[in-house]
């Protein structure tokens, strides 16, 4: 499957118009394609479900269509943020060259090679964002997004009906192997549902995504289509529900309540809000400003398992920020080496949930800055422009705003940045970008066009 998707991509960029082939060759590929596993070729970096749809189609993009990509933001700042993030890896390999001892055994230190292949790893991550931003930036083409999230979520609900029945098989079926802890697909007398994704959290929330565009959609709807429209939000609504996830849950209850009863304007402005509270939470942690306690009392007032769950995914991310602040600008590398171990025997004592905790561990501050500037920053502009007296946003750039802010969100207990999120940022991004040169026009215009006055002496 992962040799056949290149082919995939050819066909999509053949018949359909760029946005729609950019958003399936994303989106299509994170739903089928295999997780976990990926081609190991030498020299070059590992070749999976996250790397091939975005170099084929920036292949297709440069060889097929012809047409350039800018990877540079309109921005300063942005394209300051650009620069450390693919080059900020050879700060955290030159810091990082002796081993770290782990009980018995030793973790390798970092070499020059790690470096490039960190830079490599790094810039493929960042396509999706800049084919987003260069085909996305449209009202419409945010459209296309909600409606292929509308329809790839539909799609999924066959097999997540199954496996709600039969238990998480459908990679076992397809592809041979668990793709994770089976203990961990059980929930509430029955099982969590994965299919073809890495975890029954990433599949949770990508049905969030579902029903939240469904709403989206559903308010843009004519009269004639309000009722199947309806219809689909209640049907993914009810699949959120069967994900038995909370935190997607929670997510969905307060999208749809800001969807329903929010101006666009104030839409987007929680958005950015969100942003800004996720790049901060790791100084806010590490200050203690984090009211941890009253977390875990309204988790068990809840369930008492969701707050054990959540009581031991604190402690050791309490442990590996301390681990963490002995490197605390560029980290501790790769190897494993961001994580704790039984100084006896060796053995991995410390679990790393957090997207947030698994980069500032890794990259250090520097690390998580950019990458998670580069996240926030489109909504951020986004937001300024927003705010612009005379400015509307159209429902679709306010709705995968909400998306993106959520996805940010829930970085802070799971990792669940995929290349759909670089999508969705990077779509904002772009129209974010043109709503500022299209102001910037239209104020040029107005200049032009007042008539000057000649004194006469």
């Amino acid at each position: 499957m992962l040799a056949i998707w290149p082919v995939v991509v050819i066909v999509l960029f053949q018949r359909l118009p760029p946005d729609r082939a950019l958003i399936w060759t994303i989106l299509g590929a994170y739903l089928v394609l295999p997780p976990v596993i990926a081609l190991n070729l030498p020299v070059v970096p590992d070749l999976g479900k996250n790397s091939i749809p975005a170099l084929m189609a920036l292949a297709m993009v440069l060889f097929a269509r012809h047409e350039k990509i800018s990877f540079l933001p309109d921005s300063a700042v942005g394209r300051a943020l650009i620069a450390v993030f693919v080059l900020s890896p050879f700060a955290t390999v030159l810091t990082n060259g002796e081993a770290v001892q782990a009980g018995p055994t030793q973790l390798q230190g970092m070499a020059i090679y790690d470096s490039v292949a960190a830079v490599a790893n790094q810039a493929i991550a960042v396509l999706p964002y800049f084919l987003a931003r260069r085909y996305l930036g449209t009202d419409e083409a945010m459209r296309n997004m909600l409606r292929a999230l509308v329809a790839g979520g539909l799609a999924y609900s066959l097999p997540m009906l199954i496996e709600l029945r039969m238990s998480p098989q459908m990679n076992v079926w397809v592809y041979g192997f668990m793709q994770h802890d089976f203990t961990q697909t059980i929930r509430f007398g029955g099982y969590r549902p994965m299919v073809f994704l890495p975890h029954g959290l990433w599949l949770a929330f990508f049905v969030l995504m579902t029903s939240v565009s469904a709403l989206l959609l559903l308010r843009e709807a004519p009269v004639q289509e309000r009722g199947k429209r309806l219809m689909i939000w209640l049907y993914l609504t009810a699949m959120l529900v069967l994900a038995k996830s909370a935190g997607p849950l929670v997510y969905g209850v307060g999208l749809s309540l800001l969807i329903l009863l929010a101006p666009r304007r104030m839409q987007v402005l929680v958005a950015a809000v969100l942003a800004v509270m996720v790049i901060t939470y790791p100084l806010l942690r590490g200050l203690h400003l984090v009211p941890l306690d009253a977390i875990l009392n309204l988790a068990g007032s809840a369930s008492a398992e969701r707050a054990d769950s959540l009581q031991f995914r604190i402690e050791n991310e309490e442990a590996l920020l301390a681990h963490a602040s002995l490197k605390p600008w560029f980290g501790w590398g790769g190897y494993g080496r961001n994580l704790l171990y039984d100084p006896v025997t060796g053995e991995m004592a410390s679990v790393s949930d957090g997207g947030w905790i698994i980069v500032l561990g890794i990259y250090g501050w520097l690390g998580y800055i950019v990458q998670f500037g580069l996240l926030i920053l489109p909504l951020l502009l986004l937001a300024g422009q927003a705010m612009r007296r005379g400015v509307t946003v159209a429902a679709p750039v306010a709705g995968v705003a909400l998306l993106l802010a959520a996805n940010l969100v829930d970085l802070l207990p799971n990792a669940t940045l995929i290349p759909f999120t670089w999508l969705m940022a990077g779509a904002v991004l772009g129209r974010a970008e043109a709503m500022a040169r299209e102001r910037a026009g239209t104020s040029r215009t107005a200049r032009s066009g007042i008539p000057r006055t000649r004194t006469i002496l």
